[in-house]
Parts: structure tokens; sequence; C-alpha cells
């Protein structure tokens, strides 16, 4: 095993981004997902504040973007420093697995030995310092053997997240903090989460891994071995001039399956799953509530505004508003209120149902209205 300046100097970042963002209709859509808005403020995407949070990390040659070939004008556009070759286009989703398994494969082809760490492009992480620090324990502890997660100390009670129970502490050189994984939980009711939250032994699931390609491939091969021959076949053709057959062959017929369900829950049930502690801020934006707190900083009866040129007059009301059609919307005592106004939809709920947006764009696909999704 090499030391961790080493394991650094082969570390590879992959950015997923996929995904339309349902719980976020009707900002986020099929032909604009969430991780091409701005959903913080900043004045970037979420996409490249992601980048400009692994390119300290890895440099930014060394950074590999999965995402459906409609976006990737919009993903080169966003990011004028990624490599043409580290572009990996899906021609439709197919989960993480496919995803993620895809772009390890074509890594350890072109480099063996090589770590990834692989991290959403739409979350929000307020503290890249430390982001960083836990990502250096995670790749000390993948040069290791371990398949690593980065899991974060919850502040509340929240029922958006899934949840890591955590074991004892493993001994890793270069990675004090890391913990050995027990099982992982799916999204709680309240009086569960407030349970996790006072034993002191779970984390929220970030939904980030890192790990040696190689090790990472081992891993899905025993959960779905026709899923891996898939994968290799796919990165065997990708630097070649059979890409484009073989993938039209291949891809549409690989499993649609979650990381967590091939890699994670398995691997943690082996006891072979480290998770690292991150000290930092961290939500995945998974609704409009989410985006509210973050803009609120705690302060529950405060009222979000974003779009530019939005006009809205606000009398003893709390909750966001996102308007990108320049009308005038006016509210008066409403608390915690979501109103989301685009040309063409109007969302309107509550904090409290954000969760229940998703529902709303399931019933649209029924009903045949695919001009608004």
């Amino acid at each position: 095993m090499s030391d961790s300046t080493d394991a650094l100097g082969r570390f590879y970042s992959v950015i997923p981004a996929g995904g339309i963002g349902s719980r976020l209709w009707p900002l986020s859509r099929a032909d604009a997902p969430k991780f091409l808005h701005d959903l913080t403020g900043s004045g970037q995407t979420l996409l490249r504040d992601t980048w400009d949070r692994l390119a300290p990390l890895s440099g930014d040659q060394r950074i590999m973007v999965v995402t459906g070939r409609a976006h990737r004008a919009a993903v080169e556009a966003q990011l004028p420093e990624l490599a043409d070759h580290n572009v990996v286009l899906e021609s439709e989703p197919r989960e993480s697995t496919a995803a993620i398994g895809l772009a390890a494969a074509i890594l350890e082809k072109r480099e063996p030995g090589v770590i990834i760490g692989s991290f959403a492009a739409d979350h929000v992480i307020k503290s890249p310092f430390h982001f960083r620090q836990a990502v250096v324990e995670a790749v000390a502890a993948a040069d290791a053997g371990y398949i690593v997660t980065i899991g974060i100390r919850p502040t509340e009670p929240a029922i958006g997240f899934g949840y890591i129970k955590t074991a004892g502490a493993l001994q890793i050189e270069k990675a004090a903090s890391a913990l050995s994984v027990d099982s992982f939980v799916e999204k709680p009711d309240l009086d569960t989460a407030r349970e996790y939250l006072a034993d002191g032994h779970y984390l929220w699931n970030a939904g980030m891994f890192i790990a040696r390609a190689d090790r990472l491939l081992e891993e899905i091969g025993a959960a779905e071995p026709e899923l891996l021959a898939g994968l290799l076949e796919l990165a065997d053709a990708w630097d070649t001039p059979r890409r484009g057959a073989v993938v039209d062959r291949i891809w549409p017929r690989l499993k649609k399956i979650a990381i967590d369900y091939t890699v994670a829950e398995p691997v943690a049930a082996r006891g072979k799953l480290a998770v690292i502690p991150g000290q930092f801020d961290w939500d995945d934006v998974g609704d409009f509530a989410s985006i509210a707190k973050i803009h609120a900083n705690g302060r529950k009866r405060d009222l979000a505004i974003l779009g530019e040129g939005a006009r809205v007059l606000a009398d003893s009301s709390s909750g966001i508003v996102v308007s990108h059609t320049g009308r005038m919307i006016a509210l008066i005592g409403v608390e915690d209120i979501v109103v989301i106004d685009t040309p063409d939809a109007l969302l309107v709920t509550t904090s409290a149902n954000a969760q229940k947006v998703k529902a709303v764009v399931d019933a649209l696909k029924l009903s045949g209205s695919s001009d608004v999704l």
C-alpha cells in the first residue's frame, strides 16, 4: 500500500450529472436539470460549484463528468476546462451503478490502480476546506482497500435524507476519523429521525463514494455480474472507433440499479465499508424547503426571493418565491409558502409539502402533459 500523498496523486474525481430533480419542478426540467441552476445565490450553477470544490483535490485534468447526451453543450459551457476525453455521455439514464461503474471501468483501463471519488453535481457544501479534509482521509481509506463514503453529522431530525448507522473506529493510517459502517437506513419518519439524532451514531447519507476503481468494479461484479460484463465491454471500446456501436448495443440493456444496492449495502454487511464523518454544512437541495432553508440561514420567518428581476411584495410572510416571469407576486400573511413562477407553469405549495412535488410530476407524465416537463 502506498502512502497518502501518492494515493492522492492517483485520485480522479467523477461527477455524475444526471436526473431532472423532479421535486424542484417547474424550475428543474428535463432540458434544464437542477445542476444547471444557481440555487444558492452564488452566481454559479451547482455544477460549477461542484467542479470548483474538486479541482483543488484532483486537478482540472482529472475530473470526469458523466451526463446525458442532451446536456453535453450546457455542461461544457459551464466547464470550459473539462477535457473532451473526460466527458462520458449516457444515451439514456441507467441509474448510478451504471454511471459510476462505467467511469470506474474507463479510468481503470486507462490508469490501473486509480482511486475514484463520485460526487453529485447538484449538492451544496458551504465549507470547501473541511470537505477537502474529509476527501483526503477518504482517499487514504480507499487506498487501504475499503469502499468509503462521507457521512454528514446531523444538525436536525431531517426526514428527507437517508442515514448511515456507524460502528466502531477503524485504525487506518492517514484516516484517523474513519468509522466502520453498520448499515444504511432509508429516510425515516420524524420520530425515528429524532431518535437517530439523540443516539449520536447516525450520519446523513450524502451519496459520496470513494474507492479504488478495481475494488468498486469487483463489488459491482459480485452483486451484478452481467452488469459488470457490460461495463467492461464498454470500457474496452471507449477509446476506440468502436465506441458508438458498442454503446448503442450495450448501454440500453444495462440493468437500472442504484449503487447503494449493488455496492454500499452489501459491502457494509461484510464490514468493509468505511465512513468519514464530514465536518461541513451539506444539503442535497432535494426540494424547495431545502432551498428556503439555505437562503433563510436558519431564520424560519424569512422569505427567500430568487430569480433575476423577480417582483415580490410581501407582508408578514415566509418561505420561498422563485420567479422567472417578471410578473408581480404579492403575499399577505402566509407562512412557509413555496411559489415557483415560470412562463408556462406555476407551483404553489408549502415547505411541509415540498416533498410531494414529485407526485405532481408523475401525474403530469400520466396525463400526457410532457410539454411542461
